[in-house]
């Protein structure tokens, strides 16, 4: 196992969220795949609360990973004890508690300290579990939960020295991807490092935690889904292609791995939305990955498909900035992608690796035109020229609208 120092980012949009939220009656979870910098946003976040004059003696940040810590995973009330002897010296107590998750009966642990008048609690988790269990129903409207992502495409720019070649730099975060500590270990060393998370995902938050045994099924529904970005895949379909390559695997085996997978948010499920209709529909979902950079560790030489891939990074940055985000059904046609605000407007993505060619530009812009509303249209590709409208769809350069 290798061991990355990370350089601190000032990942402000979640800094912001946290500072929103300080002192209010909720409990600030925050979720997302491990190592994608929940621990770091902590540190940035305790930063401020010093700048605001909250002092050391106020913080108490405990990360359940550490092995000094074991002794509170199994039997937690002498840890209960101690903040609540810190809490009854008056001041207000700021609590982070770091993959509370791994502590055994954590829910009543959490919602406990929370009847405390002066404790302010933060909780991380990196597993969907956290607020599938008892916890959310222990708190039900009283927590927020503030999600996290491996950089944008922004923050990767921003980790840079020499900013002066966005599209080179955009280049490889294509091909290494965007999780955190690529920004500050040698290029030599990426493989291993996106290998290393990888492991320890599938290790501790899924075969540890559903008390399984790694098995090639498991790694090839992995491949499968990598291989399949951008399809409309399920259970049964990859059940039928293992079957027709003589490997059996049941429906309902899979079902629990893709469960699990999206459980540890190294994979999310993208629903299909019928925009005549309105409604979102029951099958046809799609599913991407949380780091480009798994894809290129797992499938090697056959991660290829570059048109996927962009995809895969558009999804994530309409995840960052959606309130709501399907894949749109549009009559007969697809559309890749229908995000919605909290006002009910929306925005209809298309996205291409390029459109220079005069039948993919009026294959890519059909689905799009087969809307009948007048919401935003927007075409997504890597050709330089760009700015171009089609009907009222407006052609962008991808490069660019992931700066805006």
């Amino acid at each position: 196992m290798y061991i990355y120092s990370m350089k601190l980012l000032k990942r402000e949009h979640y800094v912001r969220l946290l500072e929103n939220f300080a002192g209010k009656d909720v409990i600030k979870v925050v979720t997302g795949i491990r190592r994608s910098g929940k621990s770091t946003l902590f540190r940035l976040f305790i930063e401020k609360l010093k700048e605001n004059g909250v002092t050391d003696e106020q913080i108490l940040f405990y990360n359940f990973e550490d092995f000094s810590l074991r002794k509170f995973l199994e039997n937690p009330a002498d840890l209960h004890e101690q903040i609540v002897a810190k809490a009854s010296e008056g001041k207000d107590i700021y609590v982070f508690l770091d993959e509370i998750q791994k502590m055994q009966k954590f829910e009543s642990f959490v919602s406990s300290l929370h009847l405390k008048p002066n404790i302010d609690m933060y909780i991380t988790g990196s597993n969907a579990y956290l607020l599938s269990s008892e916890l959310s129903t222990l708190l039900t409207g009283r927590y927020v939960q503030i999600h996290i992502l491996p950089f944008s495409f922004k923050e990767f720019l921003e980790s840079k020295q020499d900013k002066s070649r966005p599209d080179v730099i955009f280049n490889e975060y294509l091909h290494f991807g965007g999780m955190p500590g690529i920004v500050s270990s040698p290029e030599i060393l990426h493989t291993q490092y996106t290998k290393d998370i990888f492991e320890s995902i599938i290790e501790k938050d899924i075969m540890f935690r559903h008390k399984w045994h790694k098995n090639n099924h498991f790694e090839r529904v992995v491949k499968f889904m990598l291989n399949s970005i951008g399809s409309q895949i399920s259970a049964n379909n990859i059940a039928n292609v293992l079957k027709a390559n003589k490997i059996a695997v049941s429906k309902n085996t899979i079902e629990n791995y893709i469960e699990a997978l999206t459980q540890s948010y190294l994979f999310y499920k993208c629903p299909r939305y019928d925009i005549k209709g309105k409604n979102i529909l029951s099958t046809g979902e799609k599913y991407y990955v949380a780091d480009l950079g798994f894809k290129r560790v797992l499938l090697g030489n056959e991660n290829t498909d570059y048109g996927h891939n962009l995809e895969n990074i558009v999804y994530l940055e309409l995840l960052r900035r959606s309130d709501r985000l399907y894949i749109g059904k549009a009559y007969e046609k697809e559309v890749d992608f229908v995000q919605i605000d909290k006002n009910g407007y929306k925005n209809y993505f298309q996205v291409a690796w390029t459109t220079m060619d005069s039948k993919t530009l009026e294959r890519e812009l059909a689905p799009l035109n087969a809307i009948r509303d007048s919401n935003a249209k927007y075409l997504l590709t890597m050709d330089i020229f760009s700015g171009d409208s089609y009907n009222g769809i407006r052609k962008l350069n991808v490069i660019d609208w992931l700066f805006n």
